[in-house]
């Protein structure tokens, strides 16, 4: 059986493009995953750790959707990350009812490294295309990834408008 798209009855799944990306996602962070363990970490709470190098002090809802975790499995993570001492959790200062996450010292450290680790992991990675090609797969992943999001708000937009109508 050929897995070419351009066989007459090409197969589904091995061309099938959201088959693709998660392939692609899982090989390419197996190795980095397992070093992710290593420390002592499970991949969620490395996802939340490096959420937190950029917006230090996010909420909950943030943490979940970059961290790309479902909101009650991240708040069970974010308080095995507490006891572990890892981060803390602060009510924001304008709604109480809102938490905020932040990395302790202690966090920080172990985050710090692993992102130095993870940039030389994917630099490993994109050395491996020619030509540019690493460049520009970020590049069409970024496209396609703003491409989704506002497209998946624009149905909404229109029920607004048609309601409004």
């Amino acid at each position: 059986m050929s897995n070419s798209a351009d066989s007459p009855n090409p197969p589904f799944v091995p061309n099938y493009l959201l088959y693709l990306l998660a392939a692609a996602s899982e090989a390419a962070s197996e190795r980095f995953h397992a070093h992710v363990r290593t420390r002592g970490l499970r991949v969620p709470e490395w996802r939340v750790m490096a959420c937190l190098i950029d917006t230090d002090g996010s909420m909950v809802t943030e943490l979940a959707r970059y961290a790309m975790i479902e909101q009650s499995r991240l708040t069970k993570i974010i308080i095995q990350m507490d006891t572990r001492g890892l981060v803390t959790r602060r009510s924001d200062p304008k709604d109480g009812r809102r938490v905020r996450v932040f990395l302790t010292p202690q966090g920080r450290a172990l985050a710090d490294e692993l992102v130095a680790d993870a940039k030389i992991d994917e630099q490993e990675l994109l050395r491996s295309f020619q030509g540019g090609q690493g460049t520009e797969i970020k590049q069409t992943l970024r496209a396609l990834i703003e491409h989704l999001e506002s497209s998946q708000s624009e149905p909404a937009q229109r029920k607004t408008a048609d309601a409004e109508s």
